[in-house]
């Protein structure tokens, strides 16, 4: 974690309850089954009360109770296999909007069917330099090259290990 804080008192909001998730209405094991924003927000921060996921790189909070991620700020459409999340970072200056696009990025790339084009962006207005940030988060060529940084992988992969509670 980062010595120097960028935000010492960060906002910490209470985890909403989530809504339940449907069954899938086919059996056929072969059919590509749809995902919706809920199993995406699943994805990134699970309904585990013992294990958090996705931790700020500063804090040792989650990104939900951080309030960077809600299930309102993805969207997704299957039919086009495409998943936009948008994130916001605690403060407008924040040195880390980078470290946490990419492990939004790297969890998804992950968690997903290959199909799907993973798409992350800064909330307008949440950022200083919210177009410089989107940039660097949705070029493929900028992603691999901070991934091949082992600090920043390691900062990355610190972010997305299971800290239970």
């Amino acid at each position: 974690m980062v010595m120097g804080l960028i935000n010492a008192n960060p906002v910490i909001h209470e985890k909403k309850e989530r809504r339940v998730r449907q069954a899938p209405e086919t059996t056929d094991e072969n059919a590509a089954e749809a995902i919706d924003q809920l199993e995406v927000f699943d994805i990134l921060l699970p309904v585990s009360p013992v294990c958090i996921d996705i931790k700020d790189p500063e804090h040792p909070y989650s990104l939900e109770q951080l309030n960077v991620v809600t299930e309102d700020s993805i969207e997704i459409n299957d039919e086009l296999s495409h998943v936009r999340v948008t994130f916001t970072p605690t403060v407008e200056h924040c040195s880390m909007a980078t470290v946490i696009g990419l492990c939004l990025r790297v969890k998804l790339v992950r968690s997903l069917p290959p199909r799907y084009k993973v798409d992350i962006r800064v909330a307008p207005g949440s950022h200083a330099t919210e177009a410089a940030v989107n940039k660097q988060l949705n070029d493929k060529e900028r992603v691999a090259a901070a991934l091949e940084n082992p600090n920043l992988l390691d900062m990355v992969e610190e972010c997305l290990s299971p800290t239970f509670a």
